[in-house]
């Protein structure tokens, strides 16, 4: 790690790396400004956490295109998504006082609207299904509403009824089988804590979440008060232009509504990261907060222990390992990750759609100045095989694609069609990769141990993300 926390902040704004078509290569250094300037994002705002405190908070460029607004640490943001796991914070404060229970039905909470049946069919819905996704309900994503739009109520929303203009909620599949995720399971959560605690649901946060942890610069009041409004950053969709109207309204607030700046979340992911290393808590006990950081069923794990749990996500393993969530709203990207094992986070905000690509530039370069585990993809190295004829050959498909494997030199090469042929590192006896294009092949053997079947996969690399492979089977020709 670099020395001094000047050293660090330095590196960070000098040394961005953006990713290339290539997985896991990166084009030349970048500063802020440059990369800024290429995604037309007028403003960003970063706190880093190190050893569980703030070690730096710094807004750079403007709240607006064509000002000088500056972006200060005080700037607010629209969280978008992460909205959702600091809601969850407030139904798992409630769960930990025993006024709610996470596998009761929801519509034994709900008074002024209920989770509809399908037919003969009612659905039983849980808060912690709704809270890990695997509820089944409909509604991905909400849109906002433009300043001089009319605003649903929240039970237009779930009913999608004008002027909502999202899809009724409802339940289309068996709940608690399946990772599906919806903003408007958000919202019958949201509706369960006004219904029970009979209060806007604005007040609900402030006192539940946002004043016990001092995110004095944090609401979810939407729209957001005049007062407020003064100090927020303007979206920018897209090619840096302000929209009109400044900002779009999130009436749907627990899935997309909260207002905040990246010192605030900071604030409660030390929180969280200090009750799991012994603290005494503010609010959550570690118990509690370990049943969020924790998947909640077989379909909410993924792989390099990736997982879900009650609003946050998870990923990595041991030092490497973090929770987190991002957000976007229409111009406004964000995302909060906390190593909870070394006390580390990050927390990116900025008010520009078209620079999501910064998220991951800005994590590369905080890795490196803060020798973040895996802060870079590793590379793989290939091993020393004493004999490659034994892959060499053709292989086909049942389509009729065919696939030639060349040994030569004791090195493995595959060709298809007019290419030239290809070069790949072996990582096994049975597992190889190419240097040039995000390409792997994996062979299998018969019963007899021979070189049987070999399976190509691509993957598409498409910025953050799961990468979807492009599997191709073939069969050795004899």
């Amino acid at each position: 790690m670099l020395q001094s926390v000047e050293q660090r902040i330095e590196h960070v704004i000098n040394n961005l790396l953006p990713t290339t078509a290539l997985e896991g290569k990166f084009d030349s250094p970048k500063t802020l400004d440059e990369q800024l300037t290429r995604y037309h994002t007028p403003g960003i705002s970063i706190a880093v956490i190190n050893d569980f405190e703030i070690e730096w908070a710094r807004g750079f460029g403007v709240c607006e295109a064509g000002t000088t607004h500056e972006v200060t640490p005080d700037t607010l943001f629209q969280a978008g998504s992460i909205s959702k796991p600091v809601f969850a914070l407030a139904v798992m404060r409630l769960v930990q006082e025993g006024r709610l229970n996470l596998d009761e039905d929801v519509n034994s909470y709900l008074t002024s609207w209920r989770v509809p049946a399908n037919g003969d069919w009612q659905p039983c819905v849980t808060l912690r299904q709704l809270l890990s996704h695997t509820a089944g309900t409909t509604a991905q994503s909400y849109y906002g509403y433009h300043v001089s739009s009319p605003l649903p109520t929240t039970l237009q929303v779930l009913n999608g009824e004008l002027p909502a203009n999202s899809e009724k909620v409802e339940v289309n599949i068996i709940p608690g089988l399946n990772y599906r995720y919806s903003g408007g399971g958000m919202t019958i959560a949201q509706q369960v804590l006004v219904d029970v605690l009979g209060k806007p649901f604005p007040e609900i946060m402030c006192e539940l979440v946002l004043e016990p942890l001092g995110m004095t610069n944090s609401t979810y009041q939407q729209p957001i008060p005049i007062d407020w409004a003064m100090r927020t950053a303007t979206a920018h969709p897209i090619n840096g232009t302000p929209l009109g109207g400044k900002h779009f309204i999130y009436p749907e607030m627990a899935a997309a509504g909260l207002w905040t700046t990246p010192t605030d979340l900071a604030k409660l992911g030390i929180e969280l990261m200090q009750v799991l290393h012994g603290k005494s808590p503010v609010v959550w006990n570690k118990e509690t907060i370990e049943e969020i950081l924790r998947p909640q069923t077989e379909q909410s794990k993924g792989s390099n222990g990736s997982f879900l749990g009650l609003g946050f996500a998870g990923k990595g393993t041991g030092d490497g390992s973090y929770f987190y969530h991002g957000g976007a709203n229409i111009g406004f990207e964000a995302l909060m990750r906390f190593y909870a094992r070394i006390g580390t986070g990050v927390v990116i905000m900025f008010n520009s759609n078209e620079g999501r690509p910064l998220i991951e530039e800005i994590m590369c370069s905080i890795g490196q100045a803060y020798d973040l585990p895996d802060a870079l993809p590793q590379e793989r190295k290939p091993i020393a095989l004493l004999q490659t004829d034994n892959y060499s050959g053709v292989y086909a498909t049942e389509a009729g694609l065919q696939l030639n494997v060349i040994s030569q030199n004791g090195n493995l090469f595959l060709q298809s069609g007019q290419q030239p042929p290809l070069q790949f590192f072996p990582t096994s006896e049975l597992e190889f990769f190419a240097k040039a294009a995000n390409t792997n092949i994996s062979f299998e053997r018969d019963d007899a141990g021979n070189i049987s079947v070999m399976t190509l996969s691509q993957a598409e690399v498409m910025g953050l993300g799961p990468q979807p492979d492009k599997q191709i089977r073939a069969k050795r020709q004899k």
